[in-house]
């Protein structure tokens, strides 16, 4: 198999995303005349960090710095869905369970540190050996063992053969490459060290760092990725708990930027302004709702475990949701309804939930859920908390979730109890086992089936899945690690639909919604247009003004 993998161009297909660009007449800083650079960006967000170490986080807030300012062995081709090779001089398979990188030469971190194979393998091992609940680590699943025969060849001993998803978890959050003389083998690693040591090897480094309030860039002479130089050498984040601000310093100039997350109503009404362009790029992000095994109702740890009757708490769940109003009257249609657990337009994706639950058709079915319910013995209506998160996934998740409870209310088979807690303890409580039914929204790392599905559902005792939601099958377990090694394209989408097909009779999440991620910047920025590829990925160092 070729490094340059070609992700099947069924992205486009997928769900428009909107990158809102708002155009100001006056940038916030004033381009230096001596410079051949841009003038400095200062970019908004409503994204949090979660952690700046690889090990410790797995969001879209916390990898977008990351995709900033650590090296990868491979990334994506700027307008391509193409892995290519970054800071790998060369990277392919050299027989069909190893695969085999080649390091440039005289590489190094911003710190001066040498940027050895003996890096890579520290990057890796410590992923798989911390296995942080919040982290990565499922992504490495095929990931038996890491050689280094010198200081530029490294070898990825893989478990599957022919592993058509690895040269793209390379490029995507497991992937980055640590100094290993600043980083704990051990444990996640503070914030404040990382930027003090400048362990970064990407197109910046971080100047200075204040969680979740502003982060500062700066271009990083040493970078030997396939970009070209940052063509802006200095780069703000300013971090927002509220959009509606991020749109009033939008609107006046204060920030170039902003990306994630207006609301459709903040969209639909700037897109109007004659001063804003509006640019749209592939879409792969979906909405679900995660039911946590032991903690449900008849969980596995409740005071009266059934998986029978979970089970049909979950299906009558299904039976009850209209996705086609939360997409409407929430989203304004920049959302569409998503019936299975890859969104549509992927190879092999299918809409098992549609025909399964509900109407058959898409929308509720009040009496088909009140009878799955008394089939199995379960007295309505069944109180739930329902958790939700009001910062991460947008300001409109607040109506996203009342509408659901109130779609599960309207049948009188539910009572729903609405929470909703900040982001970053959030990801923490989440894995604690402290929200038995809640929110999750998904970001891909790479435009290809399988990560829609190995990091929520493959758990087996070495390996905890994202979800950590304590759903394990052994027989799906294996049938995600058959799909990977199927070279036949038409063999691998069958196989996919199958697991699919498993999965919806178990629902061990329920999904919601496919669409949108949303960004903003000044009209005078450029470069955007490049930046939105199937990769998802959003490069700084590509933005100029």
């Amino acid at each position: 198999m070729a490094l340059k993998t070609t992700i099947v161009a069924a992205a486009a297909a997928l769900s428009a995303t909107a990158l809102v660009l708002s155009g100001c007449s006056s940038s916030t800083t004033q381009k230096d005349g001596d410079s051949d650079s841009g003038g400095p960006l200062t970019v908004g967000t409503t994204d949090k960090v979660t952690s700046l170490d690889p090990a410790g986080s797995y969001d879209n807030g916390s990898f977008l710095v990351m995709q900033q300012v650590f090296p990868f062995l491979t990334s994506y081709k700027p307008g391509t869905a193409e892995t290519q090779p970054d800071i790998a001089e060369s990277a392919d398979f050299s027989n069909p369970t190893t695969y085999e990188v080649k390091l440039k030469q005289d590489l190094k971190f911003a710190n001066g540190h040498e940027l050895t194979s003996s890096d890579v393998k520290f990057s890796f091992d410590r992923q798989k050996k911390i296995a942080d609940p919040n982290g990565p680590s499922s992504l490495l699943g095929s990931l038996k063992s890491v050689k280094t025969p010198d200081d530029q060849t490294v070898q990825f001993e893989l478990s599957r053969p022919n592993d058509q998803t690895f040269p793209l978890v390379l490029a995507g959050p497991a992937g980055p490459i640590v100094d290993e003389e600043a980083f704990s083998p051990t444990k996640v690693t503070k914030d404040d060290e990382i930027v003090k040591a400048k362990a970064f090897g990407g197109p910046y480094q971080i100047d200075s760092y204040d969680l979740n309030k502003l982060v500062s860039y700066a271009a990083n002479p040493d970078y030997k990725g396939p970009l070209e130089k940052a063509k802006t050498d200095s780069v703000q984040m300013k971090y927002y708990s509220d959009a509606n601000n991020m749109k009033l310093d939008l609107q006046q100039g204060s920030i170039d930027v902003a990306w994630r997350s207006l609301s459709a109503t903040d969209i639909e009404d700037l897109g109007k302004d004659d001063k804003l362009s509006v640019h749209k790029g592939p879409g792969g992000e979906i909405r679900y709702i995660v039911f946590n095994f032991d903690t449900m109702p008849y969980g596995a740890k409740s005071s009266s475990p059934d998986p029978k009757k979970a089970l049909a708490i979950r299906q009558a769940m299904a039976d009850s949701v209209d996705r086609s109003a939360i997409a409407k009257d929430v989203y304004k249609d920049t959302y569409t309804p998503l019936y299975s657990f890859v969104p549509d337009g992927l190879p092999g994706a299918n809409q098992a939930l549609k025909g399964a639950y509900g109407n058959g058709d898409g929308g509720a079915d009040a009496e088909k859920a009140k009878k799955a319910l008394e089939d199995a013995g379960v007295t309505a209506p069944v109180d739930i908390k329902l958790q939700y998160n009001p910062d991460h996934y947008g300001p409109s998740s607040g109506d996203e979730y009342a509408k659901v409870k109130d779609q599960l209310e309207k049948t009188g088979l539910f009572k729903v109890d609405l929470q909703s807690t900040e982001w970053v303890q959030y990801s923490k409580d989440r894995t604690a086992d402290n929200y038995p039914v809640y929110q999750l929204g998904w970001f891909p790392d790479y435009s290809d089936a399988d990560n829609y599905l190995v990091p929520f559902f493959y758990d087996t005792k070495d390996t905890q899945s994202f979800l950590a939601n304590h759903f394990r099958d052994e027989k799906i377990n294996k049938q995600l690690t058959d799909q990977a090694s199927i070279a036949d394209s038409g063999k691998r989408e069958q196989a996919l639909g199958t697991i699919q097909d498993e999965l919806a009779k178990q629902l061990p999440t329920l999904p919601l919604l496919q669409g949108n991620q949303i960004a903003i910047a000044n009209k005078d920025v450029q470069g955007i247009d490049e930046t939105l590829d199937p990769s998802f990925q959003f490069r700084l160092a590509m933005l100029s003004k």
